[in-house]
């Protein structure tokens, strides 16, 4: 009888094991997704691990073999590159939301963001901007691009502080290691800084869309299980829960 139940428990451990998944992510969705995850988890018992970072570093991890079974990226770029490359599968591809960047700074700044908008960085107060790495984060290209956009890129070039992703810009205005960051509408409303500070938000034609997409991974064994994760965020539960950290629906024209 205790072989038995020993070979159960060993078999109920190896079937739990087997129904976790992975689920790479960008930076702009560690507040967001554990949320999901957690209703997901609730609803249907499957388990979720999340590791998050740039979208580009996480993409170069895939191609190095990581084994991840799902992709959320800040863009549709490089799940796009995956697929062509045979490591993503083409027809799971999908848009789960549309980003927003904006402009933050902590609730001491005196600078009015309201009144001033971007060109709030040319106060003589902000001694560093955070962004983050334009080379692998799709908000940071987003950053690049808005500076450039309101023609004050090479001016303001010099106080830049860069984070490997945006989490990591985020993190550095909030703990006042820049006066100003521009970061996710998705970490401004996240509890760790929505009451910490204020932010204006970047008018759309500044940058590119950020088109955030998630793939399911082509090496991945759990594939079944990663199509039903996806599948859930195109619910009404998960799109209203990505909405609560600024997040619109794609079809959604803002």
């Amino acid at each position: 009888m205790s072989k038995l139940l020993a070979l159960l428990l060993l078999f109920a451990g190896a079937f739990a094991s087997a129904q976790e998944i992975t689920a790479a992510a960008a930076a702009d969705m560690s507040a967001a997704l554990p949320e999901v995850v957690a209703a997901y988890t609730k609803k249907t018992g499957q388990t979720v691990k999340l590791s998050f970072g740039s979208s580009g570093n996480l993409t170069n991890q895939i191609r190095n073999g990581a084994p991840f079974d799902a992709f959320f990226s800040a863009d549709e770029e490089y799940p796009q590159q995956l697929i062509a490359e045979g490591l993503a599968v083409k027809e799971t591809l999908y848009r789960y939301a549309v980003g927003r960047l904006v402009l933050w700074v902590p609730n001491d700044s005196p600078l009015d963001l309201s009144k001033l908008g971007i060109q709030a960085l040319l106060d003589p107060s902000v001694k560093k901007i955070s962004i983050a790495n334009p080379a692998t984060a799709p908000y940071g290209r987003a950053a690049a691009a808005t500076l450039r956009h309101f023609g004050i890129y090479d001016q303001v070039s010099a106080k830049l502080v860069i984070g490997e992703n945006i989490a990591q810009a985020a993190q550095f205005v909030e703990s006042g290691n820049a006066q100003a960051g521009l970061v996710a509408l998705s970490h401004a409303l996240a509890p760790a800084m929505k009451d910490k500070g204020r932010y204006w938000t970047v008018p759309l034609d500044a940058y590119p869309t950020l088109n955030q997409a998630a793939v399911v991974l082509s090496k991945s064994k759990q594939q079944d299980a990663a199509r039903k994760f996806l599948e859930f965020l195109r619910t009404p539960e998960a799109a209203s829960l990505l909405s609560s950290y600024g997040f619109s629906l794609p079809e959604e024209k803002k």
